[in-house]
Order: structure tokens, then C-alpha cells, then sequence
């Protein structure tokens, strides 16, 4: 079975839901036979490359909030996070355009290291003092991934390098659908919207290992939605 992911590095929801669905995973009794593939989806693609800023500011202007109330809609991100076991910074963090950052995972699934550099992206961009959106700290991310450090310098400084790929990934998600981010997709039958509970996965494999005929999952899981807003429920 192939599963299928698409996230954003700048997305909460699907740094929550991955480890919510290595957790249902690995409640899965065939996950021996499953291949993850992760897929690029950028939630602000139209940011200029060299625009960056505090998180906390930017989430104060989308949504029309104070930064008091602002620090309050990432304490309750943060707290679902730390549920799962995951760090999060709710202070200190930038945002900015992803793009370099699917560019260089789409390096990583060519050489077999996607999952690796994924992680320590997500760590990188939500748990530790150091901005993904930073090209020498995106080089040092893939060194620690297993990549050539030539190589990696090599794919940052071509802009060209993966573009491709990264929009293929992003037009097939607009044909599947998918309005937001993080979305599963099982053997090209069955969509998951959102970072939904484990055991909502564990049943999705499941069922989708039976073949049967499936709807897509959607519901109250929180997520990233293409204008860039993400949910932050109960806030």
C-alpha cells in the first residue's frame, strides 16, 4: 500500500498529524508493507523568498487578534503538539516561503532520505532556535539528513533545481481536491483531511487494506487551509 502526504513545513497541523499517523501506523498489523511518499504543498507560495517574520506577528494580522491573543492560539497548537509527545516553541518562531525547503525534500526522496529531513525540518522549524528559512541552516538540516553537502548547495542555488517537481506535486493536489494541508491519500482510494487522531489512520489503513470502497475523512481534525490560515480550534 502507498500512502501519500502532503504538508507544509510552515504547517502546525501537519507536523501534529505525522506523528499522529506514525502513531496509527505502527498500530497497523501489515505497516511492513506500507511505502510513505511525502508530498510538497506550500500553504503562502506567492511570499517572496527573502520575506521572513515572527510567526506571532503574522498570526495577529491574518486573523484581526491582539498578540496576547495570538500567544494564546499557539499555547493551544503547542499543547496538542506536547500531547504528542513533539517540542514547540510557541515564541521566537519565523515565517516565510517554503519553497527551497520542498525543493531540497524532493533531493531527500531521491536519495532516500525524505523521511530523515522531514523531521529535522519540523523539529528545526517548531521545536529548536533555528530558522528553516534560512539557507546555511537548510544546509546544515541536510547534512544531518545524510545528504551531500555539495549537493545540497548545488540544489539551493539553482532555482530551477526541483521546481518542477514540487508544482507537479502541488497541481495534483489541487486535482485530488485537497484544500488544505495535511492530507493522506491511501492507494489513490481513500483521502484523510487534517491531523486526525491515531486511531482514525490505524482504521483508514485498515479498511483501505480490504479493499473496500471508501469516502474521504474530513470532519473536525484541525488543518492548514490554502490561504494560509490555520485552524487553531477552541482558540
Amino acid at each position: 500500500m502507498r500512502v501519500e502526504i502532503w504538508s507544509d513545513i510552515a504547517c502546525p497541523w501537519c507536523y501534529i498529524g505525522k506523528a499522529r499517523f506514525e502513531k496509527g501506523l505502527e498500530a497497523f498489523s501489515h505497516r511492513d508493507d506500507v511505502e510513505v511518499v511525502h508530498r510538497s504543498f506550500e500553504l503562502d507560495p506567492n511570499r517572496a523568498k527573502a520575506d521572513t517574520g515572527p510567526v506571532l506577528e503574522m498570526l495577529a494580522a491574518k486573523y484581526g487578534r491582539t498578540l496576547d491573543e495570538a500567544r494564546a492560539m499557539e499555547a493551544h497548537v503547542a499543547s496538542n503538539a506536547h500531547s504528542e509527545g513533539l517540542g514547540y516553541r510557541t515564541e521566537g518562531r519565523d515565517h516565510g516561503n517554503t519553497f527551497d525547503i520542498h525543493r531540497l525534500l524532493h533531493l531527500a526522496k531521491d536519495r532516500g532520505r525524505q523521511n530523515e529531513l522531514l523531521d529535522l525540518a519540523y523539529r528545526a522549524n517548531f521545536a529548536e532556535e533555528r530558522s528553516v528559512f534560512d539557507g546555511e541552516t537548510l544546509v546544515a538540516l541536510g547534512v544531518e539528513a545524510g545528504l551531500d553537502e555539495a549537493e545540497v548547495r548545488a540544489v539551493l542555488a539553482d532555482a530551477s533545481a526541483y521546481a518542477d517537481a514540487v508544482r507537479a506535486d502541488e497541481r495534483e493536489a489541487a486535482e485530488l481536491g485537497a484544500n488544505g494541508v495535511p492530507f493522506f491519500v491511501l492507494d489513490r482510494r481513500y483521502g484523510i483531511s487534517g491531523g486526525q487522531p491515531a486511531e482514525v489512520f490505524t482504521q483508514a489503513l485498515e479498511q483501505a487494506w480490504q479493499g473496500r470502497t471508501l469516502q474521504t475523512v474530513g470532519g473536525d481534525a484541525a488543518a492548514c487551509d490554502t490561504d494560509g490560515s490555520c485552524e487553531v480550534p477552541g482558540a
